[in-house]
């Protein structure tokens, strides 16, 4: 006689995500207690073939090379790359691998670089921008935002509660693009996704890594152990993300993703100069507040405008470029001012290699992406604003 056994309910996605946000604290009380300096060969071996659930991972690695195991050679790959707009540096480092892909691998990967939250999510998910820009024009309100949610309990409960609302919808944006590979560029981006792929047990067929794109002073929401790669843009970014549990076998150091523009051959100054319009002859100046033209950029313009004019000989001792982002209110301000030297405003540029190669110095807010830059073209940086917390550092960098 057959018996007929009715399989287990399936859980709902809030019963997934308090039980992993309890696993995981559970987890870290095993970690903090296990935990040592260093590791023996064996332990380091096998860490990085097996997992804490004893499951082999996604990653293999041989002679120093490392290939995605479990994803098939015989079709394009989907690569998802996760991003907002919360400052223009995350989409300039999810925008810069994705030119590399294509470099590298030609059409062997389909990448897309979406706002899941944005497109798919409700509130306070989808208005994560317009509140970002809000916060970071009010640098005490951010400054409190960026350390409140800082202990791992805070935004553990934040997003957790969050998740119980929007993941399914966050799950059905992931369908859409059935991704072999996802790539987080933005420290909000690994919970929900995570939690979503693991509801539908897709996150042992899915790579997930995450790219941290802040130089040295990190928010801990960056360091999700249930990644399988996270890359640190330096050292310091390394021992943090050690210290937050993640594992040897999970850490690389890679520094910062950059445009593949800034990397092919140095650029003629004159030319470019021609190029672009410019004296050819006057020192130059490049000023920027980043993507979305934040910081004191009319004030420090006005003062350069004035500085840069010789009253005595009656005459420019230099010129200015201005790039003023996607800030339209800014741009048209310093167009309607009556200028002595010669200025250039611009909004959002999409060759700031050529910008950065034309002039002779740069003035910027400390964001790391910029920094990152102007380092590669040898362009002499001077920093005159930041944003309390994630960028705090970068200025001692």
């Amino acid at each position: 006689m057959e018996v007929s056994v009715a399989p287990p309910p399936r859980r709902t996605i809030r019963e997934v995500v308090i039980q992993s946000v309890l696993a995981y604290q559970a987890q870290q009380r095993r970690r903090r207690k296990r935990k040592s300096l260093s590791w023996s060969g064996a332990d380091a071996s096998s860490a990085a073939a097996v997992g804490d659930d004893g499951d082999v991972g996604f990653w293999e690695e041989e002679e120093g090379t490392v290939e995605l195991a479990q994803i098939g050679a015989d079709r394009t790959k989907n690569v998802l790359i996760l991003m907002s707009d919360t400052g223009g540096g995350h989409r300039a480092s999810a925008e810069a691998i994705r030119d590399a892909f294509r470099i590298e691998y030609g059409d062997e990967y389909k990448v897309f670089v979406k706002d899941l939250f944005m497109e798919h999510a409700g509130w306070p998910l989808n208005d994560m921008e317009r509140s970002y820009k809000f916060m970071v024009k009010h640098v005490q309100l951010w400054k409190v935002a960026f350390h409140s949610t800082s202990p791992r309990w805070v935004h553990n409960f934040y997003l957790a509660a969050i998740a119980s609302f929007y993941a399914k919808k966050v799950e059905a944006g992931l369908k859409k693009y059935k991704p072999d590979i996802i790539i987080s560029v933005h420290p909000l981006m690994q919970h929900i996704p995570l939690w979503a792929l693991k509801w539908q047990n897709f996150h042992k067929r899915v790579v997930f890594v995450t790219v941290i794109t802040d130089l040295n002073t990190c928010h801990p929401t960056w360091f999700h152990t249930g990644v399988n790669r996270c890359y640190c843009p330096s050292e310091e970014v390394a021992k943090r993300a050690s210290l937050d549990g993640l594992e040897p076998c999970q850490i690389r150091v890679f520094g910062l993703p950059i445009r593949p523009s800034f990397c092919r051959a140095v650029l003629i100054k004159d030319e470019l100069r021609e190029e672009l319009e410019m004296d050819p002859d006057l020192p130059a100046v490049l000023l920027m507040g980043g993507g979305e033209g934040m910081g004191p950029v009319k004030k420090t313009a006005i003062a350069l405008g004035e500085s840069l004019f010789d009253k005595d000989l009656g005459k420019p001792i230099g010129q200015l470029v201005v790039i003023c982002g996607r800030n339209q209110t800014l741009r048209s301000t310093l167009q309607a001012i009556q200028w002595k030297i010669p200025v250039k405003i611009n909004g959002f540029v999409t060759q700031m290699e050529k910008w950065m190669g034309a002039c002779d110095c740069i003035i910027t807010k400390a964001g790391p992406g910029t920094i990152a830059e102007a380092l590669i073209r040898g362009l002499p940086i001077i920093l005159n604003d930041f944003i309390p917390g994630q960028v705090c550092l970068n200025i001692s960098c």
